[in-house]
């Protein structure tokens, strides 16, 4: 178990599988020393978390949404590394946040992955970040977050 994951483990949490593309793109794409993660939808207990921030989400059931998307990146990550400690750092995270015209809490949303990064990397998960409300996400999806990760470089044991 690597770094990453004891801290995952010691949170309660597992990673899921990671999840396969709903249209024409790649989960991940590794340029150089970065890897570029495609947006990721919230699943938890295996459905996927549906509807509107300020409609019929609560705001719990957000930030547990896009803690849900962050669970995802790494899933991802290491579907595509092999190894979560192949993460230099967590650079920027994008989040998405389904919400009605006056619903302005998105930031407080997107700690739900940003306050996971920091919980799983320590201070190489502190990032940028950007957080926006959106009237609608693929899927009805509450919730929609891509990352781009610096990498170290891939040891040749």
């Amino acid at each position: 178990m690597t770094e990453a994951e004891t801290r995952l483990a010691a949170l309660g949490l597992t990673l899921p599988e990671a999840a396969a593309p709903v249209a024409a793109y790649v989960p991940v794409v590794i340029a150089g020393d970065t890897a570029y993660v495609s947006g990721q939808l919230p699943f938890v207990g295996g459905k996927l978390v549906t509807g509107r921030l300020g409609e019929d989400v609560s705001l719990e059931a957000g930030v547990e949404a896009a803690q849900a998307c962050a669970l995802m990146i790494l899933a991802q990550l290491k579907a595509a590394l092999g190894s979560l400690d192949r993460v230099e750092r967590v650079v920027k995270l994008g989040a998405f946040v389904n919400s009605t015209g006056d619903f302005t809490d998105q930031p407080k949303i997107a700690n739900g992955a940003s306050e996971l990064m920091v919980s799983v990397f320590g201070d190489a998960g502190k990032h940028a970040r950007s957080a926006v409300g959106v009237p609608v996400l693929p899927l009805g999806a509450a919730v929609e977050v891509d990352a781009i990760v610096t990498l170290r470089a891939a040891r040749l044991d």
